[in-house]
């Protein structure tokens, strides 16, 4: 079941900040207004919670917190779903993937 609306496939890099201080970074394989789907060398717990920023700085990175929701183990890291939490008008939206001319 789907919760977070319509899925964009993205290929960016991804940094999750816990409140502790600990740092992973990663890569977003896809995006929702629900939440992102990332893959880790590092591993995360269930049910941690992150500030994520999606993109470099210098872009207006997509900036939300999250929750990781389900981790599946590869033999490389790890593939992460995580739902945004507290989803507001005031953070800049998932933009819709329209095809430029």
């Amino acid at each position: 079941m789907r919760r977070g609306g319509a899925r964009r496939e993205v290929s960016e890099r991804v940094c999750l900040q816990s409140r502790a201080g600990a740092r992973v970074e990663g890569w977003a394989l896809n995006v929702s207004r629900g939440g992102v789907r990332v893959i880790l060398e590092q591993p995360v717990e269930l049910g941690q919670e992150f500030d994520i920023t999606v993109g470099e700085q210098n872009s207006s990175p997509l900036q939300r917190r999250g929750r990781v929701v389900w981790v599946q183990e590869e033999r490389d890291g790890v593939v992460v779903g995580l739902e945004f939490l507290g989803v507001s008008g005031h953070q800049r939206s998932v933009p819709p993937n329209t095809p430029t001319q």
